[in-house]
């Protein structure tokens, strides 16, 4: 370092390890899955040594739950964003909002294949589809938020369809070898999705 360089500090140095930790760990475990990964394997990867490992994480599991909520948090902007956007340009059609964020995450999961796989393969720490289950619960949630029934309440069956119709396309876009094929397969089923209409409404 020459003398005109800012010093490094501690702070930074320490934020650059966390990411390159976690950057291994994301190549490492979709290359191995998570059982087979092995913590030599990823610091190896990251350059860096099992002690820093275990000073920024509790461990191989916690890599993954980190990496998994960074995925999500990613996700949930990239849905965020998508439906401020229609939502500024004057539409208020619950359906056509929700169809705006659902295309957003499917984006995501297509540009992020190996991230949204590794997630999706059932191949995690123990109690990972506990976790899964909150975020799906988690974005039932978000999703009720669009959809209201008469009464003022939540229009849950609706939900409940399109949240699992969701679920689903995202399971099989993530688990495809074929990018191609699974961007076709996403476009395929928001044009399905947004074909659904709730009977119940109809008839009010």
């Amino acid at each position: 370092m020459s003398i005109d360089e800012p010093p490094v500090r501690v702070s930074d140095r320490g934020a650059a390890t966390r990411g390159a930790l976690l950057t291994a760990a994301r190549g490492v475990f979709a290359e191995a899955g998570f059982a087979q990964a092995a913590v030599t394997d990823i610091v190896a990867k990251a350059g860096a040594s099992v002690g820093s490992l275990y000073h920024h994480f509790n461990g191989k599991a916690d890599l993954y739950l980190t990496l998994f909520e960074e995925f999500q948090n990613r996700q949930q902007e990239r849905t965020r964003e998508a439906i401020h956007a229609v939502r500024d340009a004057g539409e208020s059609d619950p359906m056509r909002l929700f169809i705006a964020g659902a295309t957003a995450y499917i984006d995501g999961c297509l540009a992020e294949r190996e991230v949204s796989r590794l997630f999706i393969s059932g191949d995690g720490p123990p109690g990972f589809d506990r976790v899964m289950q909150k975020r799906l619960r988690r974005w039932a949630r978000l999703n009720a938020a669009l959809f209201h029934s008469a009464d003022g309440g939540v229009d849950e069956p609706l939900v409940i369809v399109l949240t699992g119709a969701m679920a689903a396309a995202v399971t099989e876009i993530s688990l495809s070898d074929d990018a191609e094929a699974s961007r076709r397969l996403a476009g395929d089923i928001m044009a399905i999705i947004e074909t659904i209409r709730n009977p119940r409404a109809e008839r009010a």
